[in-house]
């Protein structure tokens, strides 16, 4: 027990910080926590990467795709299907698709993040064809969860900015529909899109939570289940820096993309 003062402690703490030192954690005892964390990041980080990544392809298209054929049975069918899709719980999403794909149907493995009894961690085909078969799973329950949002967000984008005055002279000039809806429309409806894509990037360090809870996968959010139930508060405070220094980065590269993306931003800066 260190019974310095509290001003004491705390210089202590951010010099060790600024070392690297993040202390040890309690649940790995003997493990540093930056060694936990740099074994855990890695699981996360493909998995909610690639998610988001995929999400968030497949919600824009499917958004300029309903807003192409807006009025349609296309729209009406797919806008409510998706706006039902967006209220449910991704977790009680992955409970369900582990009990019917995994358990019930045994497609996909319903726990880890690789078959430890087959093969051992590397960089070797086996234990990669191994963790993409565990990943496909809570990668699905991730998609599924945040695709609706993506769509819905893209489509409300499209339909206000296919409403503009430049948008409605293009169509008079008798330009092609495709070129009206992905030059005209899709080019500057995107925008708030690749915002909220750049801000989640930030948060895709600390992981789906609940996902990686029920599927037992061995990323972040789990670490953060394991401080939390032996009280590994050096652990935790070592997830919520790298969490808090990966949401500044976000939010910083999110107003670089502003400035190269959209031009309103450079004209009113100069």
């Amino acid at each position: 027990v260190n019974h310095d003062p509290l001003w004491s402690q705390y210089v202590q703490y951010i010099n060790n910080l600024l070392h690297g030192n993040l202390g040890t954690s309690i649940t790995y005892l003997p493990t540093p926590v930056a060694v936990v964390i740099g074994q855990d990041l890695p699981w996360t980080l493909v998995l909610v990467g690639v998610a988001l990544v995929l999400s968030f392809i497949i919600g824009t298209v499917l958004g300029i795709i309903v807003v192409w054929w807006r009025g349609s049975f296309t729209d009406g069918v797919l806008t409510p299907f998706f706006t039902f899709l967006s209220a449910i719980p991704y977790f009680w999403l992955a409970l369900v698709l582990l009990y019917v794909l995994g358990s019930q149907l045994n497609w996909f493995p319903i726990h880890g993040g690789y078959d430890t009894d087959t093969t051992e961690p590397g960089w070797n085909l086996d234990f990669i064809l191994s963790a993409a078969q565990y990943a496909i799973l809570p990668a699905v329950t991730i998609i599924i969860g945040s695709i609706a949002g993506w769509m819905l967000g893209m489509r409300n984008a499209m339909v206000t900015t296919l409403s503009e005055d430049y948008v409605l002279m293009a169509e008079a000039k008798g330009l092609p529909l495709w070129r009206v809806m992905f030059t005209y429309g899709a080019r500057n409806a995107i925008l708030p899109n690749i915002t909220a894509f750049a801000l989640s990037l930030g948060f895709v360090v600390s992981g789906s939570l609940l996902t990686e809870i029920v599927f037992s996968y061995p990323g972040i959010g789990f670490a953060i289940l394991q401080a939390v139930d032996n009280l590994d508060y050096a652990l935790l405070q070592g997830i919520f820096l790298v969490i808090t220094l990966a949401v500044l980065g976000a939010n910083f590269l999110a107003d670089l993309l502003y400035v190269v993306l959209d031009p309103r931003v450079r004209l009113g800066r100069n």
